[in-house]
This record gives structure tokens, C-alpha cells and sequence, in this order.
């Protein structure tokens, strides 16, 4: 990530991605590519988004990334089951080569990402290579650990961004010219294309201009942080030393940054306002999701701004007393880190006001869309948090400075969708 400031000496190295053989469905051993795709494994509404995708194909991904049994080591041999006896049955292959692959997502309101999908050495925060800008949570870091020994795969790409000259961008560009691997729509409406990059020149180029790059996580702290710890477990060399990743250059293919948003189990609506009252300014907003957004996200550009649903109207929360701010949110921070939202609800909201531990499943879950929060919060007597997104600009200049945001404060996308490609470390 070249910026003004940034000194070469700063970064000891660059990114250094490797060509690898990828696991890839046998098109007509599947109903379709779309039917075995799913979004990663974090971003899955469960149960029913996980019901959704089970029924779509037999062989869909997510029975490898997100297995149902009923303890966790049995769910991890039941997906590594599941791998080998696809791999014996050709539902799945390797690549005949090991190459990168060009990855392109579009949608038809013109958004167009694409980026390089290889295996990237695993390093760690203090070597500037791989900056995070999330903390994470140790369960779920633990989880995918124990799903990842168990298979010894890695079942999807995290998503990584950083700022190139444009070099590699052009060999990019270069190879969207020829026939893809393969193309197909998934129901979410994008249209999603692969190639393989097996040309000497090309990969050297593109290595080459990785070499001088840092990057940013825009999706995947856990998996990194898995990555990281099985790296440590395995004496080097060996295949635990890379990860799976889909690196894309922002300055040619800026992302879009949005919310990730919190359901509260157990806590009705009215709770949750009373135990604001007189520490935030609270109003009622009987309106439509879209327009209640529309007034967050005003709310938002004057300071601190939640909405609050699962009653079936919206509540705006604004305006939070300063002298709660003071007493709840530590000093020993940025201002640019004190005064995120994610700041504020982590450290004053959920720790001080409601009780709410962050890291308990059965007290707080976190999902990316928007309407699916605000139906599971009816339904299940819950309360709603929607989130603003936060402006990538304070995401990157946090991680310069090694600060991580609380968990979860960011969904950076599109995020490539599970199942296109994958890496089984034995290959």
C-alpha cells in the first residue's frame, strides 16, 4: 500500500503469493456452479440462509465450510468426510497446474471487482506486511482452526486490498480478454468469471509488484488468524506456511464498505431504550427500513447514531451524553478510534449500559444484512442494532498506525463467493 509517509523502510518485505493447483466442482458432476457457491461462512443467515443453501445442491459448499452435527469434532470429520469422498468421486478436482487466478465479480448496478486469487506466505502483524484493522474472537478463530486441521484445506479465499502501480492490474486486465474457466450468476445477482494465470511472465510480473505491496483485510480476520496460528503449530517449511487469499487492487477496483449490525438475544426493544434513557437522545421513527437508514445515516455525519428495531418501528439513537462517553471509552486510543461507533456501542452500550458480553453467541450475533437483522429481532423478541458503515479512509489510517477496530465494525465487499476455488494442502 505505497502512501506518502509510508517509508520503504518501514515494510522488510512485501506480499509474496504463490501459484497453487485449485480445487475447482466438475461442472457436470453438479446441478450448477451458482447451486454450490455460497457467501462465506460468517456471512450465512443461520439457520435459514444455511437451510437455503443445503437444499440448493447436495454438493453445496457450505456443507464443507459450515457442517451440522451435533458436536464440534464431529462437524469437522463430517466435513473432512465430505471433502474426500467428493475428491474420490470427482465432484471436485485439482487443476492440472499449479497457476493464480483472475477472479471478476460484476453486478447490474456497475460495480466491477477483480482481483488475484493465490496462496500468500503468512506472516504476522509486526512485520507490516498484512495489516488487520479488527479484533477477533478466539471461539471462532478456535473453530475454524479445528475445521481447517480437520480437512486440511482452505475452503474459501479472505479478501485482501492494497494499492499497486498498476502493473499486475494490467496483466489482469490482459487476461479478462481470453475465455474463463468458468462463469456463472448466482442468485444475489452477480456474475462471477475465472482464470488461471499459468504464463512465466505474467506470474513473475505480478509477484513482482506484490513484492513491494502491503495489504489491508478487508473480509477474513479469523481466517487469517487461523492461518496464523496453524503456521505456528506446523515447523517450516511446510503447506501451513500460506493461506488462501483473493488479493484485488483498490486503486483500479475500489470496494464498497458497509455495516455489519448486531442482534441482541434476550433483550426486548423496551428494555434496551429504557436503559438509554437520559443517556442518549432516543426517537421514534415510524417509517420504512429505507428511509429510517436515510436518517441514521444523517444522524451519523453529526456524531454517533445507532437505530434500534425488533418492536416494529425504528428508534433513533443519537446524540450520546459526553460525560458517558468519557467515563466508558478508554484514552489510551486515537481519537479516530474513540469516537468509531463501533467504539461507542462495544465500550459504552453493550459493556456499560446493556451487560452484554460481545464475544457470547447466545447473547449477540452479527449479520451483514440489513433486513434479516431487523426480521430475526421480531421474531425472535430481540432488539436490532443497525450500524453506519464506517469511511475506508479511517479503516486504513487506523491500521497504519496499528490500531484494530473493536470486532466486526466493517464488511468490506463484494466478498468472493465460497466454492469457486479451493486449496487442499495436499495437492
Amino acid at each position: 500500500m505505497n502512501t506518502a509517509g509510508h517509508s520503504e523502510a518501514t515494510v522488510r518485505r512485501g506480499l509474496e503469493l504463490t501459484p497453487f493447483r485449485g480445487l475447482r466442482y466438475d461442472p457436470d458432476r453438479v446441478g450448477s456452479l451458482a447451486a454450490v457457491t455460497s457467501p462465506p461462512y460468517d456471512v450465512v443467515v443461520r439457520p435459514d440462509g444455511l437451510h437455503h443453501l443445503q437444499s440448493a445442491d447436495p454438493h453445496n459448499i457450505v456443507r464443507l465450510i459450515l457442517p451440522q452435527a451435533g458436536t464440534p469434532s464431529a462437524r469437522n470429520e463430517q466435513a473432512a468426510d465430505t471433502l474426500r469422498r467428493w475428491l474420490a468421486e470427482g465432484i471436485l478436482a485439482a487443476d492440472p497446474e499449479p497457476c493464480l487466478y483472475v477472479y471478476e465479480q460484476r453486478d447490474g448496478d456497475g460495480m466491477l471487482q477483480r482481483g488475484v486469487i493465490g496462496t500468500l506466505l503468512v506472516s504476522e502483524p509486526a512485520e507490516g506486511v498484512v495489516l488487520p484493522h479488527e479484533d477477533v474472537m478466539p471461539p471462532v478463530v478456535a473453530d475454524r482452526a479445528a475445521l481447517m486441521r480437520a480437512t486440511r484445506a482452505n475452503l474459501e479465499p479472505l479478501l485482501l486490498t492494497y494499492r499497486g502501480n498498476g502493473s499486475a492490474a494490467e496483466i489482469v486486465e490482459r487476461t479478462v480478454e481470453r475465455p474463463p474457466l468458468l462463469a456463472t450468476t448466482t442468485e444475489d445477482g452477480f456474475h462471477h468469471r475465472l482464470w488461471a494465470v499459468t504464463d512465466p511472465t505474467d506470474l513473475a510480473g505480478i509477484q513482482s509488484e506484490l513484492a513491494q505491496e502491503q495489504a489491508l483485510i478487508a473480509d477474513g480476520h479469523h481466517r487469517w488468524a487461523t492461518y496464523r496460528q496453524l503456521r505456528a503449530e506446523h515447523p517450516s517449511p511446510s503447506p501451513w506456511d500460506h493461506g488462501l487469499v483473493l488479493l484485488v487492487d483498490t486503486a483500479r477496483y475500489p470496494l464498497r464498505v458497509r455495516a455489519i449490525h448486531r442482534l441482541l438475544h434476550g433483550l426486548p426493544v423496551a428494555d434496551a431504550l429504557a436503559a438509554v434513557n437520559g443517556l442518549f437522545r432516543v426517537r421514534r421513527l415510524d417509517v420504512p427500513l429505507p428511509e429510517a437508514l436515510e436518517t441514521l445515516a444523517d444522524a451519523a455525519c453529526a456524531g454517533n447514531a445507532f437505530l434500534l428495531a425488533g418492536d416494529g418501528a425504528f428508534h433513533l439513537l443519537d446524540h450520546p451524553d459526553p460525560d458517558l462517553l468519557a467515563r466508558t471509552i478508554p484514552e489510551d486510543r486515537p481519537a479516530a478510534w474513540r469516537s468509531l461507533d463501533a467504539t461507542v456501542l462495544h465500550a459504552t452500550l453493550l459493556d456499560h449500559v446493556w451487560h452484554i458480553p460481545e464475544d457470547s453467541p447466545a447473547h449477540i450475533a452479527y449479520i451483514h444484512d440489513t433486513a434479516a437483522t431487523v426480521e430475526k429481532a421480531e421474531r425472535d423478541g430481540g432488539t436490532a442494532v443497525l450500524m453506519h458503515p464506517v469511511r475506508e479512509e479511517v479503516v486504513r489510517d487506523l491500521a497504519r498506525q496499528g490500531v484494530t477496530m473493536p470486532r466486526k465494525s466493517t464488511s468490506f465487499g463484494p466478498k468472493p463467493a465460497s466454492g469457486l476455488v479451493l486449496r487442499a494442502l495436499e495437492v
